[in-house]
């Protein structure tokens, strides 16, 4: 699938529109976010079935590759949208919708978490294509796209998409951590080539009502820490409207909060409004397969989702990390595209 001049083609998946109120209880019985975009609902979506690899500049989702990692938030928007009108990095929306659909489906899917394989399931591996040298130690890292088992898929089927659960973390358009703050691109709108700089006017903040607002407005939603601290992990982290506490550093990016996402609670007196667990930022019950939430509440923070190969029970639909900056690259982050028929 492409929209001309592509080197390859990408694999994608279908993924029908379906409500929020399908997925997740108490929510409207309206098209989930991620098919609405500019107001306008959308009858599907095309999913990178892979994580992505850049040829060219341009990305693709193809079977078998090691994924592009070492990639800027801003150059894995540009690689998706220099494929053309629709084609977008996949946002946080989707990834929440995504989850959402397993959960109620029943269906968990597992994943290169584990060093090659799954931490539940050691007999179930893929094929590594890199190896690192952790302190004198040779562990395996990434494998190749799509050479797990089905079990790896997000619906348990060879049709499935792959790699959802581990293998590299993959960066989320639409969605950021400013100094604690939750702000969003509201529904999909990320799904245009729309500004998502640090400084865009399209970045708005969510109070307890689910209103959105202007970022810096007075009690908006926040990811605050429970505990003082600015020194490696300080503590758990809670839903507040207010920074209590900061885990900023005098310098650098030491201090960060961790729990696992199904443990997230919100300050006593703060109401949780539906559209936060509708795109992921807040859990539905306790019940999400133990992933883990990573946080920075300092500075700006773009979402990584799904964990690593080495992110065990951390690692799953529902991982979510908020704790590094757009201009981050390692050998554990990459990403993939979408598309939507504008």
């Amino acid at each position: 699938m492409g929209t001309g001049g592509e080197t390859y083609p990408s694999i994608m998946c279908r993924i029908p529109q379906f409500t929020s109120l399908s997925v997740l209880t108490g929510a409207p019985d309206a098209p989930h976010p991620m098919f609405v975009v500019d107001d306008i609902p959308y009858p599907e979506l095309m999913f990178s079935k892979y994580q992505n690899v850049v040829v060219n500049g341009r990305a693709y989702s193809l079977p078998a590759q090691d994924p592009r990692v070492y990639i800027t938030f801003d150059e894995a928007k540009t690689a998706c949208e220099t494929k053309g009108r629709g084609w977008h990095l996949a946002t946080n929306a989707e990834y929440a919708g995504i989850a959402l659909w397993c959960k109620q489906n029943g269906f968990m899917p597992r994943g290169n978490n584990y060093y090659g394989g799954d931490y539940t399931a050691r007999h179930e591996q893929g094929s590594v294509c890199y190896t690192y040298n952790d302190g004198g130690t040779i562990r395996k890292g990434r494998t190749l796209t799509g050479s797990g088992p089905v079990s790896w898929n997000h619906d348990g089927s060879p049709a499935g998409i792959c790699d959802l659960n581990g293998n590299v973390w993959e960066r989320a358009g639409g969605g950021r951590l400013k100094n604690g703050e939750i702000q969003v691109i509201p529904h999909n709108n990320a799904a245009k080539h729309i500004d998502q700089s640090d400084t865009s006017v399209q970045w708005k903040a969510i109070l307890p009502d689910g209103s959105f607002v202007a970022p810096g407005t007075a009690n908006t939603l926040k990811y605050d820490s429970v505990s003082a601290g600015t020194v490696g992990q300080v503590g758990a982290i809670q839903l507040n409207t207010v920074i209590s506490n900061s885990n900023a550093p005098a310098s650098g990016d030491d201090g960060y909060i961790y729990n696992t996402f199904e443990t997230l609670t919100a300050k006593s007196g703060v109401n949780v409004p539906i559209i936060l667990k509708m795109l992921g930022l807040f859990p539905v019950d306790a019940s999400h397969g133990g992933d883990g939430l990573w946080v920075r509440n300092y500075g700006e923070r773009l979402p990584l989702r799904g964990g690593s190969w080495n992110n065990g029970s951390g690692a799953g639909v529902f991982a979510l990390s908020v704790h590094v900056s757009r201009a981050h690259s390692s050998h554990y982050v990459g990403f993939r595209a979408a598309f939507v028929n504008l």
